[in-house]
């Protein structure tokens, strides 16, 4: 028989095909309650290993967002997100990719993409989606230097994309509480600020390398892709798997691991997110425990580890003329130096709900930019400041001497060496 088909076996074909009902889901036309396609997030996910397990099942508990794509270096990763991904939608949809600038190239059809990655990786892989032209939620803490917050806040104002970094806090109601309560003035004019670091590792940081291992595939894991802009050093398992922690090259001290929240939470209630403190106070520990970090209005936040000012972790505290409040992970309502600063506790959250228009959801607040394309809660600058905070508290700890710097310029007032650490040098090719 021919290959061909006869112009009366197509046009009997065609007819047919036409007269024949076409059934298609309510659920595919946005019917009983369910999204349209149309008005879905079409999300890639980079990176997902423990915390990013979390932010994935935050994500994909939305019904407006379809999860299409997992990047990851690690095979057992890959494999273990498109395993979820594809049970949770009853499919075997999900693609996975290995390199990021391959998936960045080839899914034109992703909206925004979700970054788990190890610290290191954060702001590398955000500046390269939003060039892409995918809007970016990603974990903190954000940047690993001042210049590399500095290319995040530019690639979200040239390429007009939405950016969220993981500080949820800024979204939660206690925390929402406290920092309005001080902003507000409803404190009198508050003067100080603690936040909160991590109880454990030092702000100076190891420059050790662990011993070496073989190498396993790239398929397996791609070390190359795995350090990234990172100078190269002997492979080890342990890296990949979480143990990178405390190494300068992979991480930001005691003061970032917890700083990158609190540090945006006690500068949202100074009213001080566009901007850095002018004076670092050097303290002589291994932590930065007490240093007093001055801005410009002359209020302090001063950096507290162990449990001083709050229980649980993650805390901020502001205190005025009229009294103190704060919260930190675990409160079911903030603490106060008095019963009658919290008496407005519904009255003081409602009228920043109204205020902003927020969403007391710190993934939905993301999700919600994306479509009106407003600026997020925790947006680049946000991020870029309060983590300018960060390393120049780092900074001052490492140089052992009081540090006195610009917000305005974003340098170091006559200190060279200080400024040299504002950036660090980048491997190629990930060089941003």
């Amino acid at each position: 028989m021919s290959g061909r088909i006869s112009r009366r076996r197509f046009l009997s074909g065609a007819a047919a095909a036409v007269a024949a009902p076409y059934i298609i889901p309510g659920s595919a036309l946005g019917k009983d309650g369910a999204t349209a396609p149309s008005e879905r997030i079409v999300v890639g996910c980079i990176g997902i290993h423990g915390r990013g397990f979390h932010d994935l099942r935050w994500m994909i508990g939305n019904e407006d967002v379809q999860i299409v794509a997992i990047c990851d270096l690690w095979k057992q990763q890959r494999e273990a997100v498109k395993t979820f991904v594809d049970d949770h939608y009853g499919n075997k949809d999900c693609k996975m990719y290995i390199d990021l600038r391959e998936f960045l190239a080839e899914r034109t059809d992703i909206d925004a993409v979700l970054i788990a990655t190890g610290d290191h990786w954060h702001a590398q892989a955000s500046v390269r989606a939003m060039r892409a032209g995918k809007d970016v939620y990603t974990e903190k803490p954000s940047c690993m230097t001042i210049a590399e917050g500095q290319a995040v806040v530019e690639a979200a104002r040239r390429y007009g994309r939405v950016y969220q970094t993981g500080t949820q806090r800024l979204s939660e109601a206690t925390h929402v509480f406290a920092i309005e309560m001080a902003r507000t003035g409803r404190l009198g004019d508050v003067h100080t600020a603690y936040a909160h670091i991590a109880p454990w590792d030092s702000a100076t940081m190891q420059h050790t390398w662990k011993p070496e291992e073989p190498l396993p595939p790239k398929d397996e894991i791609d070390w190359d892709i795995w350090l990234g802009s990172c100078p190269w050093r002997p492979f080890n398992k342990s890296y990949v798997s979480g143990g990178w922690r405390d190494d300068y090259d992979f991480h930001t001290s005691c003061i970032g691991e917890w700083g990158a929240h609190t540090f945006a939470q006690a500068q949202a209630g100074l009213d001080a997110l566009n901007t850095s403190p002018i004076h670092y106070q050097y303290v002589d520990n291994d932590s930065g425990d007490g240093m007093e970090c001055t801005f410009a209005s002359g209020q302090k936040m001063i950096l507290s580890r162990f449990d001083k000012y709050w229980h649980g972790s993650c805390g901020e505290r502001f205190d005025g003329p009229r009294g103190w409040v704060g919260s930190a992970d675990g409160y079911a309502m903030p603490e106060a130096s008095s019963p009658d600063i919290l008496a407005e506790y519904k009255k003081v959250v409602g009228e920043y709900v109204a205020r902003t228009g927020r969403s007391l959801d710190h993934m939905r607040n993301f999700l919600d930019c994306v479509k009106s394309r407003e600026e997020p809660v925790a947006n680049a600058e946000v991020m870029h400041r309060s983590m300018t905070t960060v390393h120049a508290a780092n900074i001052c700890m490492w140089l052992k001497r009081d540090m006195h710097y610009d917000p305005v310029k974003e340098e170091f007032i006559n200190d060279d060496e200080a400024n040299r650490l504002r950036a660090r040098a980048q491997r190629e090719p990930w060089v941003i």
